[in-house]
């Protein structure tokens, strides 16, 4: 049995035992400013539009870690490959292989590495959170989960779809800050417009006051005026802003009392 002297090795790490604490002691060191100051750093920046205190906090303090964790995991590299030279031992083939292997690693991982950025600026920027109704890679749902790698939909069919961040070129989010009813409302050539403006303003009017759908409305929903000359008939737009999320609970609603008043002043709604 071949027995290796280790002696040499260990009469050099005695020797330079005071370099290697200092060294030791000057990466703990630099972690632990690192963890305190980072958050600081990033609590400079803006709130995004619509973002709630407790959220942005929430926010920092994620984008902190991540970016402690991986500062952290450098600085403890290079203090062990100053602890081997330190004791003698020739770290240049060390940095060569590890070299090779991080450009072969990165050739096999160049998704991962566009994953894992893209998330760090969606979380950065604040581009949607869990919770929101988002469109993304031409998916539209609810974040069930988002990370640095990748975003969790839930679409309306209850499907999950788990997409790359790295895929994602424009994220469209319906429900930061506020959301928006956008109807185009038809009425026939024959029917009195004047008189289909007055009724939807008090519609508007009506669902704002509502003990039941009141809470979810920011803004009176109105007419903004004729938008079009249609085929089937004239189009009326009308908006009104409401909660994030509640926009679709409002215009179901606002559809369907519509539908009655039309119904009661003989307005013709016109179908296709």
């Amino acid at each position: 049995m071949i027995k290796v002297d280790y002696t040499p090795i260990i009469e050099k790490v005695a020797s330079h035992g005071l370099k290697i604490i200092i060294i030791i002691a000057g990466v703990i060191v630099s972690q632990m400013v690192l963890k305190r100051a980072l958050p600081k750093l990033l609590a400079l920046s803006e709130k995004r539009v619509g973002e709630r205190q407790d959220e942005f906090r929430k926010r920092v303090r994620t984008l902190g870690s991540v970016i402690a964790n991986a500062v952290t995991v450098v600085l403890m590299v290079i203090g062990g490959l100053m602890i081997l030279s330190e004791v003698g031992i020739d770290i240049f083939p060390l940095l060569t292989g590890a070299g090779l292997v991080g450009l072969a690693f990165g050739f096999g991982a160049q998704n991962l590495v566009r994953d894992l950025i893209a998330g760090f600026f969606i979380l950065l920027e604040n581009q949607y959170r869990k919770g929101d109704v988002v469109k993304i890679a031409g998916v539209e749902g609810l974040v069930e989960d988002v990370n640095l790698r990748r975003t969790i939909l839930r679409d309306l069919d209850g499907t999950v779809h788990s997409i790359p961040n790295g895929a994602i070129t424009v994220a469209s989010n319906y429900s930061l800050g506020f959301s928006r009813v956008n109807l185009d409302v038809p009425i026939a050539y024959d029917s009195d417009v004047d008189k289909a403006i007055t009724i939807l303003n008090k519609i508007g009017e009506g669902i704002a006051k509502d003990k039941q759908f009141g809470e979810f409305v920011i803004k009176t929903p109105q007419v903004l005026g004729v938008d079009a000359f249609g085929e089937r008939g004239l189009e009326i737009r009308f908006l009104g802003d409401t909660k994030p999320i509640k926009q679709w609970v409002v215009a179901r609603e606002l559809r369907r009392r519509i539908k009655v008043e039309f119904d009661k002043a003989k307005i013709e709604i016109p179908h296709a």
